[in-house]
């Protein structure tokens, strides 16, 4: 298989480069594959792929009938080999360009000069250009936290085996960037990449059997040994970096701003339960402790390297005397540590040192993997660190005794990599958040009250009546012990209790954020506290100082309407005299959750973003006015229709003065392998985030800025008129439900091993409240309709400018002028980019009634075709993603790759569905789930 070149390649210097790359990997593809499956096989591959490639240039209908007879006469084995060789195709471009993007940017350091947008030099640069002297940059830094937060929602196709695999190609590619290469060195080179293709194309990438929660946590896991342990302390250096280049250094060398620890991590892998009754309270004891066992495992693996970097001699220089008597109090774990030989290292005072760092790990560690297999396990705090404050202490005396006998540059190297990751991971690795929707602390509160005589019938009380009993049985000096509940309750409760015994064995970090889904009113808030108060986490004592709060609480307002009624639900709990008690005794940060994806879903792309946009204006004002500090948690996903898009630009989007110096937001699906599976680009991604988040919270110090009236009254009236046409479309449509179902694979995606959570809210429900955002998203992307991510906006530009030129000069300026709108419209561009009308149409012919399928497929195209041109109206541009080439390129690079996968795809459907025959014995069941991730991997995108 070979690579398709474009005229359009000119237009990136270089690009000829990647083109070569994705031709060589193409043809390595090709020689394993006539090899190993043979001739007639690759010949079917490249009939497809030359004959689709053409097509693309110019219709042939002859030539298109005969693809299509063809792809109908393959026998399912031989449709299944086609599919993979398209699939592993996606995957080895998907690495070219990635190791592309990578040697552009180390191109441009080794040049010099300033570095691209986002970059941590271009940053500081401009703050510098600014005339912001270093106090005031050191100021903002201090204020600065970034954390993306891992999910486990469904939507990551690829089987983690397969990830290491392609690691391994990327690895075997690199030595082909060398400007120097003998000519028998790339033959080696080659050969052994090819073997290493030849690995993943003997890999499955279909899980043979669905995950279970413990395969989804250590997934997550994954990331952090394949690539953050070493991109963290990376990125710091990358920052250090450029304050050095533009403010300088200090008389002793320092940089004239000191680098906080910024970075934070999240996750929802083993705490996110709602709608998933596999997350029980053991599998969230479980992540806590596999998640410690992952990073104190680094720890140790690290202090044991430092042993053989520290090999100072007390006869070559003189230690401080606080580290002196640190080490004095490590004798008297000497007998354990050394055995008979308590005087080894005498001479050597900081490889001494480290031996009893490790020990002391090791016996965290033992405990840890003690408590995972079962045991009751109690710390040896003798002989143990109780958390990681405990093991900085030691780190930080280390550091600071190098630094005092002139070898800051040593203590600068890997000790300074290890400080970086405890004080970023802690022992706790992540933040697990938990999640559970609000109707289960409802009951669960309703029964406790009702079995402990306090109220007969909660659920019959409205707000006012709610919120004053929760009120009260908060100030409750006992509070009540509820016997002889339901399991369903007793669940609920083991969750608190969980969360209290993992805060003791985590240091009080490992647990994180108790999201709420579905949040409609206050007392959903104030039942969650009740629930903690039951396990200890809260309680309010006889006067404010008393109070105690270990739980973190965090409304997630997803829909439209929610949306609507933040500002009515959050003024009223935070004037809660009960609540604010609590609020402050927790820190006083009042963390919101906004939910992209199923807003987007409910009311469509504009009046999702415009929504959220406004809510965000909204919850910062209400706080502010009550002296309560806020941090947003955005709910994107990887793609368009539920939040995603580029990091640094969705975060400069965010409206003026809303991103006060921390924010959250998940990582989705495909997002993760694709941000974190190579160090070189987790490292991008990570100072990306970062960047965007310190120039967003530049009013900390002062540096302001506003929204303009007349764009929000423009975008109000847009997203108006936007979401009366997606609802015309998706609510008011007949039949479009069942458009749905059978013109995208979403039933078959179903069945898709790829997550533990259901696809539906509620089996046999077939409406656009049950589905999930994840596969309403994914269906449509699938089937090339991508609808989710821009249907209405171009109804909305069309109405609101008329035939008006200088209504037209508006919205362009508010392009050009306006993040936020600039950033919608530029992602509109990349989803429709990757829709295909033609292709969707194949896809509207399977289903049952022609005739209402007909209408609804030409509304929709309709829709897509106006709104492709309003957007390039207003962005002034001729095409799609003419800003954007390098994306462009891509986009185009597989266009010719993916056609004839929706063309088996759609071939597939059809035999599956007409056959009606059990799974087990359907021959195109298997084909047919490969075509799914597949287009998934051509596309990178799922949901």
């Amino acid at each position: 298989m070979s690579s398709t070149a474009t005229d359009a390649g000119e237009r990136i210097p270089r690009d000829k480069q990647l083109r070569a790359r994705v031709k060589l990997l193409g043809k390595l593809l090709g020689n394993i594959i006539r090899r190993l499956e043979g001739q007639e096989v690759y010949a079917a591959v490249e009939e497809l792929r030359r004959g689709f490639v053409s097509l693309r240039r110019r219709e042939d209908p002859n030539r298109r009938a005969r693809l299509m007879r063809l792809i109908d006469e393959m026998p399912p084995e031989r449709l299944e080999t086609v599919i993979r060789a398209f699939s592993i195709y996606f995957s080895l471009a998907n690495i070219a360009e990635e190791d592309f993007l990578y040697r552009e940017r180390r191109r441009q350091v080794s040049e010099g000069g300033p570095l691209w947008l986002g970059s941590f030099d271009h940053t500081v640069r401009q703050f510098k250009s600014m005339d912001i002297p270093p106090e005031q940059l050191q100021e903002l830094l201090q204020q600065v936290m970034y954390m993306p937060v891992f999910t486990a929602h469904p939507t990551e196709a690829r089987r983690r085996t397969v990830m290491e695999a392609q690691r391994r190609i990327f690895l075997a590619a690199e030595p082909l960037n060398r400007p120097r290469l003998g000519r028998e060195e790339r033959a080696e080179v080659i050969r052994n990449l090819e073997t290493q293709i030849q690995v993943l194309w003997r890999t499955n990438e279909v899980r043979e059997r669905k995950p279970q929660v413990i395969d989804e946590i250590k997934y997550g896991l994954f990331y952090y040994v394949e690539s953050l342990f070493t991109a963290v302390p990376l990125t710091y250096r990358l920052l250090e970096k450029a304050i050095r280049r533009s403010y300088g250094s200090d008389a002793q060398g320092n940089p004239r701003v000191r680098i906080p620890s910024l970075l934070r991590f999240g996750s929802w892998i083993g705490g996110d339960r709602d709608g998933n009754p596999n997350v029980t309270p053991e599998v969230t004891e479980m992540a806590c402790r596999l998640a410690m066992e992952q990073v104190l495992t680094e720890y140790v693996r690290r202090v044991h390297d430092l042993r053989f970097v520290l090999t100072h001699s007390s006869l070559m220089c003189q230690p401080t005397q606080a580290f002196l008597d640190s080490l004095a109090r490590d004798e008297q774990i000497a007998p354990a540590v050394f055995g008979g030989g308590t005087d080894r290292m005498r001479t050597e005072p900081y490889r001494r040192k480290l031996y009893f760092i490790r020990h002391r790990l090791n016996e965290t560690l033992h405990t840890v993997r003690r408590r995972l297999n079962g045991e009751q396990a109690v710390l040896p705090t003798k002989s143990a660190y109780r958390d990681h404050h405990q093991l900085l202490e030691d780190l930080y005396l280390l550091r600071d005794s190098l630094v005092s006998h002139g070898d800051g540059n040593i203590a600068g190297g890997e000790l300074t990599d290890l400080i970086r990751l405890v004080e970023t991971f802690g022992f706790h690795l992540h933040h697990l958040d938990m999640r559970q929707e609000s109707s289960v602390h409802t009951e669960a509160v309703a029964e406790i009250l009702a079995a402990t005589g306090r109220c007969p019938d909660y659920t019959a009380l409205d707000e006012a009546g709610r919120m004053a009993l929760l009120e009260a049985a908060l100030q409750d000096e006992v509070p009540p012990q509820p016997q002889d509940l339901t399991e369903t309750t007793r669940q609920t409760l083991r969750v608190f209790q969980v969360m209290a015994r993992m805060r003791g064995e985590t240091g009080g970090e490992g647990i994180g954020t108790y999201v709420i889904s579905m949040t409609h009113a206050a007392s959903h808030v104030m039942e969650v506290l009740l629930l903690a108060r039951l396990a200890g986490l809260a309680g309010l004592g006889a006067e404010p100082a008393g109070d105690h709060c270990h739980v973190r609480v965090s409304p997630l307002f997803e829909t439209i309407e929610d949306l609507h009624h933040v500002e009515g639900v959050l003024t009223r709990l935070l004037d809660s005299p009960v609540y604010a008690r609590l609020l402050r005794a927790s820190g006083n940060r009042q963390e919101v959750m906004l939910g992209y994806s199923d807003s987007c879903k409910d009311g469509g792309i504009l009046a999702s973003a415009w929504n959220l946009y406004d809510a965000q204006k909204k919850i910062i004002a209400i706080a502010s006015a009550r002296k309560v500090q806020c941090r947003l948690f955005h709910g994107r996903g990887g793609t368009i229709g539920r939040g995603g898009g580029p990091t640094h630009e969705s975060i400069l989007a965010q409206p003026p003065g809303t991103v006060q110096g921390q924010i959250k937001f998940t990582e989705q699906g495909e997002v993760l392998s694709y941000k974190y599976s190579n160090i070189e680009t987790a490292v991008y991604e990570l100072s990306m985030g970062a960047t965007g988040l310190i120039k967003a919270s530049r009013g900390l110090i002062g540096l302001h800025s506003q929204d303009r009236s007349e764009h929000t009254r423009i975008m109000a009236e847009l997203a108006e008129t936007g979401e009366t046409a997606y609802r015309a479309l998706t609510d008011h449509t007949p039949g479009l439900l069942d458009y749905f179902y059978e013109a995208t694979p979403v039933q078959e995606i179903g069945q898709l091993n790829i997550g533990s959570r259901p696809s539906h809210r509620r089996k046999s429900d077939r409406t656009k409240a049950s589905i999930r955002a994840i596969p309403w998203v994914f269906g449509w992307a699938q089937s090339r309709h991508t609808l989710p991510a821009w249907y209405g906006i171009g109804t909305a530009l069309r109405q609101w400018r008329g035939d008006d030129p200088k209504r037209l000069e508006r919205l362009q300026a508010m392009y050009r002028e306006w993040p936020f709108f600039h950033s919608l419209l530029s992602n509109c561009q990349m989803s429709l980019s990757k829709a295909d009308m033609g292709i969707a149409g194949e896809y509207a012919q399977l289903c049952s009634d022609g005739d209402q399928a007909g209408a609804i497929y030409r509304t929709i195209r309709e829709e897509y075709e106006r709104t492709v041109a309003e957007v390039l109206a207003v962005a002034g541009t001729g095409t799609l993603l003419e800003e954007n080439p390098t994306l462009t390129l891509s986009l185009m690079r597989r266009d010719p790759y993916l056609d004839p996968l929706n063309h088996i795809q759609i071939t597939l459907l059809r035999r599956r569905r007409s056959g009606q025959m059990p799974d087990e014995e359907d021959p195109w069941l298997s084909p047919l789930l490969r075509s799914i991730n597949a287009i998934a991997a051509g596309q990178r995108n799922t949901g």
